[in-house]
């Protein structure tokens, strides 16, 4: 169950950080998800350095009682199940949502007392709150300042078209081609600023890959130790576990991707680079301070801050089907754990 739920979880979140890259037209699918699995693959070998508050976390912080294997059972397979339903879907949602209703879930029937609610509100629900304000206003601020280059760019390009017309028509004296000569000048650097900015989509993408894999490996992992660390293993050999399977599902995230891509905003390269900006700045930060974050819901923000408050480009019936599978995550799980650990026992 590690496995199917660490699978389940790349085919589902590899389009966080690669979705931009195909919706903007920068690349294809499928060179994007290649692309979103091997800096998955690295964010993961990261975390086993330095996502061990956020094991700790999500080992101790939630329930606080000595887990089982069946419980740990438990817990894997409702938050499997529901990423899995969802990734089928072709609907973004959050690991972190399904893994906390379903720690929650079979917590409860584990020893009611054991449920460590404060814990709950202050280190995991607020920061997930709190992380889409924050993605929607940052990834704003960045796609107004962005845009406002790219008018400027374009002015320059009109200039400069406009001069060099003149002056080969004989309109203009050799003032006026100097003048020419120099806006074209300016113009071919803004060109290059242009390719530079197509590099930085792509680093930006792969930040966002490298950051859900630090976010999420450390949150599966100390899930499955709970069964496999006593059994035997090491939790770094469960952290690889869940790397590899993490990475091997991400090139089945094509469903996902081409919703989160295409659906939510029809986004330019200016767009798709600010949004990922943003998702992987937020979603790294929190990682490493032990803040779980959704990445799903930071990355929706983003993209949707990106489009600059036109609210009439979004998809409204594509952000409701996101809404009400959010809300869905951690009660399914919360559910389906219960049940299964009531079973299993």
């Amino acid at each position: 169950m590690l496995v199917a739920l660490a699978a389940a979880n790349g085919a589902n979140d590899v389009s966080k950080g690669v979705a931009t890259l195909a919706g903007a037209g920068v690349a294809a699918y499928r060179v994007a998800i290649l692309w979103g699995a091997a800096t998955t693959l690295i964010g993961g070998l990261l975390s086993i350095q330095l996502g061990r508050g956020m094991g700790s976390l999500f080992s101790k912080g939630i329930v606080d009682a000595t887990p089982s294997t069946a419980f740990a059972l438990a817990v894997l397979l409702a938050t499997a199940a529901w990423v899995l339903l969802a990734s089928l879907l072709k609907l973004p949602v959050s690991t972190t949502h399904a893994i906390v209703g379903s720690l929650v879930g079979a917590g409860f029937v584990l020893a009611p007392g054991s449920v460590q609610w404060s814990g709950v509100v202050q280190k995991v629900v607020l920061p997930l709150l709190l992380s889409i304000v924050v993605a929607y206003a940052l990834s704003l601020v960045l796609g107004i300042a962005a845009k406002a280059v790219v008018r400027w760019t374009d002015a320059r390009q009109a200039a400069a078209d406009r001069l060099l017309v003149a002056a080969s028509t004989g309109e203009a004296g050799t003032a006026v081609e100097a003048q020419a000569r120099s806006v074209e000048h300016n113009v071919s650097a803004a060109s290059r600023t242009g390719r530079v900015i197509t590099i930085l989509h792509w680093i930006s993408s792969g930040a966002t890959g490298c950051a859900r894999g630090l976010n999420d490996t450390p949150k599966i992992a100390a899930i499955g130790g709970f069964a496999l660390v006593p059994a035997g293993f090491s939790a770094t050999a469960v952290s690889v576990l869940v790397i590899l399977a993490m990475a091997g599902g991400s090139l089945a995230g094509i469903r996902v991707a081409r919703t989160l891509g295409e659906k939510v905003l029809k986004m330019s390269h200016v767009e798709g680079l600010t949004a990922n900006l943003t998702t992987a700045g937020l979603v790294g930060s929190g990682a490493l301070l032990a803040l779980p974050m959704s990445t799903t819901q930071v990355s929706t923000g983003a993209i949707v801050g990106a489009a600059g408050g036109q609210l009439s480009r979004l998809s409204g019936s594509t952000l409701r089907d996101f809404a009400i599978a959010w809300l869905i995550t951690p009660v399914f799980g919360a559910l389906v754990a219960a049940l299964a650990y009531t079973v299993l026992r």
